[in-house]
């Protein structure tokens, strides 16, 4: 993606998509043994690079709506990602649920986050974690 996040943008998510908490755009992060072998491997499925930095050891691919991030010795295992403020089209959502909201929600439905925003943060680039009944994790990481 953009690292200057020079993105066309739209006024809100589409509201006729179902769900009760918009988390933004979907992507798995894959954790790879080889970057330069598992780039290849996905743009032999069709998936270009739009973003990242091989020297930093990640790649941001996509395939249509489709994206995912390859990252070399950054975690374990895969995690489930989502950017709030961001569509699977890579636009910029002008009004959108800031983590910060998105946190408060969850820890209201009782959700025990493995990873928070901090305190005395009040906007702009945050994240959080949290761990699926089956052990999987899920980031949400908002970048804007």
């Amino acid at each position: 993606m953009s690292e200057d996040f020079d993105l066309p943008t739209v006024a809100s998510a589409d509201q006729s998509l179902p769900g009760r908490l918009e988390l933004g755009a979907f992507s798995i992060s894959l954790a790879v043994a080889d970057l330069a072998i598992s780039q290849a491997f996905y743009e032999q499925l069709g998936f270009v690079v739009v973003g990242g930095d091989p020297a930093a050891d990640y790649l941001i691919l996509k395939n249509g709506e489709t994206t995912i991030g390859l990252f070399h010795g950054m975690f374990d295992s895969n995690i489930l990602t989502f950017n709030p403020g961001l569509t699977n089209r890579m636009e910029r959502i002008d009004a959108y649920e800031d983590i910060r909201g998105i946190q408060s929600q969850l820890d209201e439905a009782g959700i025990e986050l493995t990873q928070r925003v901090e305190p005395d943060s009040n906007t702009g680039p945050a994240s959080i974690t949290v761990v699926d009944p089956d052990g999987n994790t899920i980031l949400i990481d908002q970048f804007f």
